[in-house]
């Protein structure tokens, strides 16, 4: 059997870019079980409530929703429970020091397959105001009726 090449994506958080500032970024391993494994490799996975948090010097994944895999039997796993993330001890002293700071979190952004192995996307984020959403779907807005008025423009000729 060939092994996987490439990055497969299973659930992106499109919330998460609507609702927080991104600031910096960074690729984590999951530390999965196997029917969690199978239920992702089905498509079937939710970051939208998912957050991270540090225990014992430890980044875990809490909130996110990965269902039951149907084909398992007693050595199925809890949809909601916490999961843990590796990153180098570098790139946790980083998170840490950035989220002791007052308003950041960290929230989960995409989860995918690389190479065959579970990764997600998680991003220091501070939080919008209501007007800062208000503001970037305006830009949104003015920038695609932009792209419409050009592309009209162009077909008349």
């Amino acid at each position: 059997m060939p092994k996987e090449s490439g990055r497969k994506v299973v659930a992106t958080n499109r919330k998460a870019r609507h609702d927080y500032h991104i600031l910096d970024t960074y690729e984590a391993g999951l530390v999965l079980m196997g029917t969690e494994v199978k239920s992702l490799r089905e498509g079937r996975a939710s970051l939208v409530d998912g957050f991270a948090t540090f225990y014992n010097d430890e980044l875990w994944l809490e909130g996110i929703h990965i269902p039951e895999y149907m084909q398992g039997s007693w050595t199925n796993h809890s949809s909601r429970r916490r999961r843990k993330l590796l990153l180098h001890r570098d790139e946790l002293t980083k998170i840490s020091h950035k989220i002791r700071e007052s308003g950041f979190t960290i929230v989960p952004l995409q989860l995918y397959f690389l190479d065959g192995r579970a990764k997600v996307e998680i991003a220091i984020a501070r939080g919008k105001k209501d007007y800062d959403k208000r503001q970037s779907l305006r830009e949104k807005q003015d920038t695609r009726e932009a792209l419409r008025a050009m592309r009209e423009k162009n077909l008349a000729r």
